[in-house]
């Protein structure tokens, strides 16, 4: 199989940001000079402890401990090969890739198949939406409202209703029906392999980097014995739990959004609606329930560790809609954001609302929304007579254990003192029966659980040498600082100051290891050096290399932290000088001073002190 050349994949790599490439999935915010943070894609957090550095193209996860580049940033988010992240990259910036020998590209993986064969199948369904026989689709789309614009904005096709209409069209693109059957696209029955979806109305469903990884699809002829809306089948790339409809068009105006918000709707046209109406922050599930994977998604996309987010759920105002909002609710204490529900008094969804009322009624249901906890309770409180002992009774027992598992210990008592006003009673005995419930007294079993520590990678009994379990003290500060700034700022210091800087042994035995591969290091002026520079870190040293390379460095600009660099580098110079003094000041009084070895030792120091001065000086 031919290989990327090397130097491609250096250019490829020196040409992206890697802030981009995190940024598709992961919020981030500025974290100092030079660092972004956002919330860890590869573990639940509630803080985050999730850096990226673009100028040295690395990130590192100060809570895991996962780290790496752009491309194994892609291998682990997308479970792609090396050679494919080179790929998708390049493609991305336009570059064109050589191949060792003159080979040619090799075959791309399964799934890279499965993501070609769904983006193949939505231009298909986008071209057929044009067609004589979609003009069913066409009317349907115009009785709700979406104009051509609208469907070509949200990708939106039609799947003509014959059996074999998509698979003929891929297989002469060159995939195998094995390959569309992957990809979910067909399905297996007496007939042999035909096309899954047939006479309906499709929606692509993308993931957050607008990748087609699927399609969500509404039937449009009465004879079509299918559910209503029909979506792909669980596949490699198609995880339902963790898709959320529109999430690629919202998640710009979510990262933007002061506070950050998240409309949540319940279809495809609610969320075309409010897309539309300008309110551009609204997504979907496909399929399913709203659930603790939907969750860890967006509070990815939100960045919301500070709690000043809003997440605001919309559901119709039927039963089955207040038990949306009810499931939603048994998952609220995973987010860090605010969250409320916003229901149409007339129980109209955005997407009849903005046809009967034009899009300023659907921004004005975000004005009606309560939060989601007081709205829990009020369902709570429905069909008890509150003008009754008994019936107030009743509902503060049916209504105590909502309160009880609201774990932060500053909100529950106005949520005790917002039941007490519901029910007319005296707070003291609403907060007792809360109390009661939240010990298990008559209370359903605990949803929420306290997150539990993630284990270290190091394994049981072995030590973890981090940033955190260094020595506190002058030597170790100076020798870190210096490899902190070497690390992600040395490509713009002086070479050789850096390379005397480092040319001598550090005291800490962690830090040394650190500096062996920094000073070996063949060019600290190429892209991406440093990178290279820790991964022959040898062990245990490795994560410590990671953390001091996305380390905050102490800085007000670029400018000032090379500045810094360059005085740490003279200061361990200058360091360096004075134990090499004070060894030879021990030497001088074992030698006669009037003796060759003597008189070398005396000129020795006068010039130590010489070159120490200067480095004081400039």
């Amino acid at each position: 199989m031919a290989r990327i050349r090397q130097a491609d994949v250096d250019e490829v790599k020196a040409r992206t940001n890697i802030a981009d490439i995190v940024g598709d999935r992961v919020s981030l915010k500025s974290a100092g000079v030079g660092s972004l943070k956002g919330l860890c894609p590869f573990h639940d957090e509630k803080s985050p402890s999730f850096h990226v550095r673009p100028q040295v193209g690395y990130y590192h996860c100060f809570g895991c401990g996962e780290s790496g580049d752009v491309y194994s940033f892609l291998q682990a988010m997308d479970h792609v090969t090396f050679a494919e992240a080179v790929e998708r990259l390049a493609g991305r910036i336009g570059y064109q890739l050589h191949y060792e020998d003159g080979g040619a590209a090799p075959e791309t993986s399964g799934r890279s198949r499965l993501f070609a064969a769904n983006t193949a199948a939505a231009e298909f369904f986008r071209e057929q939406l044009l067609s004589p026989e979609a003009e069913i689709a066409r009317r349907f789309l115009g009785e709700r409202g979406f104009d051509a614009g609208a469907a070509a904005h949200f990708g939106v096709g039609f799947a003509p209703r014959g059996w074999e209409g998509l698979i003929k069209a891929l297989t002469a693109k060159g995939f195998t029906r094995d390959e569309l059957s992957a990809a979910g696209l067909v399905s297996t029955g007496q007939r042999g392999v035909y096309d899954r979806f047939r006479g309906r109305l499709v929606w692509p469903i993308r993931d957050v980097t607008g990748q087609t990884i699927g399609f969500g699809a509404r039937k449009l002829f009465d004879d079509d014995q299918g559910p209503k809306y029909l979506n792909t089948p669980e596949t490699p790339i198609y995880k339902k739990n963790q898709v959320l409809y529109g999430l690629d068009l919202a998640k710009r105006d979510i990262a933007r959004g002061d506070p950050r918000r998240v409309v949540v709707v319940e279809g495809y046209t609610d969320v075309m609606a409010c897309h539309l109406a300008g309110v551009t922050t609204a997504i979907a599930t496909c399929g399913t329930a709203f659930g603790a994977e939907h969750i860890k998604v967006l509070r990815r996309v939100m960045g919301d560790d500070s709690g000043s987010g809003e997440v605001v759920f919309t559901f119709d105002g039927d039963e089955a809609g207040q038990k949306a909002a009810l499931r939603a609710f048994s998952e609220d204490n995973r987010f860090n954001a605010q969250t409320f529900v916003a229901v149409a008094p007339d129980g109209l969804d955005p997407c009849d609302m903005r046809l009967q009322r034009g899009d300023a009624a659907v921004r004005g249901l975000l004005e009606q929304k309560v939060p989601l906890f007081e709205f829990a309770i009020d369902r709570r409180l429905d069909g008890f007579d509150l003008a009754t002992v008994e019936g107030q009774v009743g509902a503060l027992r049916a209504a105590a254990p909502i309160v009880a598992e609201i774990r932060d210990r500053l909100i529950r008592p106005g949520y005790e003192r917002v039941l007490a006003r519901r029910l007319g009673m005296d707070p003291t005995v609403v907060h007792a029966e809360v109390e009661r419930a939240a010990r298990g007294g008559g209370k359903p079993p605990q949803r929420f659980e306290q997150p539990v520590p993630e284990p270290s990678d190091a394994g049981e009994g072995a030590p973890v040498i981090s940033m955190a379990t260094l020595p506190r003290n002058a030597d170790t500060a100076v020798e870190r600082d210096a490899l902190i700034g070497a690390l992600q700022y040395g490509h713009q210091v002086d070479q050789e100051l850096l390379a005397r800087a480092l040319g001598g042994p550090f005291r800490h035995p962690a830090l040394e290891a650190v500096r062996e591969a920094v000073l070996a290091a063949s060019d600290r002026t190429r892209p991406g050096w440093s990178m290279n520079a820790i991964q022959v870190v040898r062990e245990p040293y490795r994560k410590l290399a990671g953390e001091l390379l996305m380390a905050s460095f102490p800085a007000k600009d670029e400018e000032g932290a090379v500045a810094s660099v360059t005085g740490l580098a003279r200061r361990l110079i200058t360091r360096d000088l004075d134990r090499e003094k004070n060894e030879l000041l021990g030497a001088v009084q074992r030698v006669p001073a009037d003796s060759d070895g003597g008189r070398a030792l005396r000129m020795r120091l006068r010039d130590l002190d010489a070159e120490r001065q200067r480095f004081v000086e400039s």
